[in-house]
């Protein structure tokens, strides 16, 4: 979703082969994530053609946006190298507790 909406940005679309490229995975494993997403009612995406977030798709990815950048931010406040806190934050951010990620966003916060 995140990178749906990152590759929208930069390009002005999102397409399979762009996407399997940035994850370093087959085309294949994009189209049946794609799929999964179309069914969810995530995308929009037609055979051939780009891949589009849906309102709600629009919202999820931008909540997943916030959520990394916090993580993200929370590293760097915590001394961590900009660049390892962005690869870094790309884990955390997925296994990480509303609870925790409020605990991050009030250290950030109280930095500021």
């Amino acid at each position: 979703m995140e990178l749906i909406a990152q590759l929208t940005v930069e390009t002005g679309e999102a397409r399979v082969t762009d996407l399997a490229a940035r994850l370093g995975v087959s085309k294949v494993t994009v189209g049946k994530t794609i799929q999964r997403l179309v069914s969810l009612g995530l995308v929009r995406a037609e055979k051939y053609r780009s891949i589009f977030l849906t309102e709600e798709g629009k919202q999820l990815a931008e909540a997943c946006l916030a959520r990394h950048r916090l993580v993200r931010d929370f590293l760097i406040a915590l001394g961590v190298n900009a660049e390892i806190a962005e690869i870094d934050a790309e884990g955390i951010e997925h296994h990480a507790s509303r609870e925790t990620l409020a605990a991050m966003e009030a250290f950030v916060s109280s930095r500021n």
